[in-house]
């Protein structure tokens, strides 16, 4: 009869440390298991119509990286404009929050139902920047309605955003309260109109020696003033206040709700009330937010 033959057993040992050390080294060569990350949340986009002033001056510059921090699901996408097209974008809907300055005409817009609330956000002036030697002697006025009347003698173009903007805006009130029938460029040819927004007008005023209404913080954010010099400020008549809407079923109304409440919260209105007082020595604007 035949015996079945058996390793010795410091051989079967060795066998089985021999096959444990192969299998460790087979696991120590596969590649490392990656960690899992997660996909970046899908922001969406808001649509801001806002003022060419507020674009010019540098305010979104600071504002926006702020809000898309605290709001990391929203991407603000400006477009600058004057106030009255702003008003239009939104009741088309092509705009989901409005920042603008013409009071009584963005009242109307939530009063016909374009809008869900107004609220203050903040302000500056208006001032009137001409030449420095002042030709139509508007420093010398003894108020806005004077001075207006100073610019109507026409020794020097005034030159117009004649954009429908909410500055165009406060230009012909002003010269209405001062009892000027609205000067066109066909009627006088003192007075030019640009249709272009704050910082263009200001450039072809400076080319053209000539005066224009501007908001003040456009006009210090103007690197080359180019001979223009503030010819009239502080009148009470010249304040310019700046209120931010929701339009109301805009295509991203949650991320316009967001802007809206993030412009009128504290962090929001200490951004915009410490912007301009390092580089100029004063804020540009000044929040109101009540």
């Amino acid at each position: 009869m035949h015996h079945l033959y058996r390793a010795p057993r410091w051989r079967r040992t060795a066998a089985l440390l021999l096959a444990a050390a192969l299998a460790v080294s087979l696991a120590a060569c596969k590649p490392a298991a990656t960690t899992e990350t997660k996909p970046p949340a899908a922001t969406s986009e808001v649509v801001v119509a806002s003022t060419t002033s507020t674009q010019d001056s540098g305010l979104f510059d600071v504002l926006q990286p702020e809000f898309e921090k605290a709001y990391p699901q929203y991407k603000l996408k400006i477009v600058a404009v004057g106030t009255g097209e702003a008003l239009k974008l939104g009741e088309t809907k092509d705009a989901d929050v409005l920042l603008v300055h013409a009071k009584s005409d963005e009242e109307k817009f939530v009063a016909n139902g374009f809008g869900k609330e107004r609220r203050d956000v903040c302000y500056n002036d208006f001032i009137i920047v001409g030449p420095e030697a002042d030709p139509s002697g508007v420093k010398a006025a003894a108020d806005t309605t004077a001075a207006m009347q100073a610019l109507a003698t026409g020794k020097a173009e005034f030159i117009s955003r004649g954009d429908d903007s909410g500055t165009h805006k406060k230009e012909l009130k002003l010269w209405k309260a001062a009892g000027i029938a609205t000067p066109t460029p066909e009627a006088q040819s003192w007075y030019e109109s640009t249709g272009q927004g704050m910082g263009e007008t200001l450039k072809v005023a400076s080319e053209k020696t000539g005066y224009t209404l501007t908001d003040r913080a456009t006009f210090l954010a103007m690197e080359d003033k180019g001979g223009l010099a503030i010819v009239r400020e502080g009148d009470k008549g010249l304040l310019n206040q700046y209120g931010v809407i929701v339009v109301t079923g805009a295509k991203n109304e949650a991320g316009g709700q967001a802007f809206f409440d993030y412009v009128l919260s504290a962090a929001g209105q200490q951004i915009i009330g410490a912007f301009g007082v390092e580089k100029y020595g004063q804020a540009l604007f000044t929040p109101n937010a009540k």
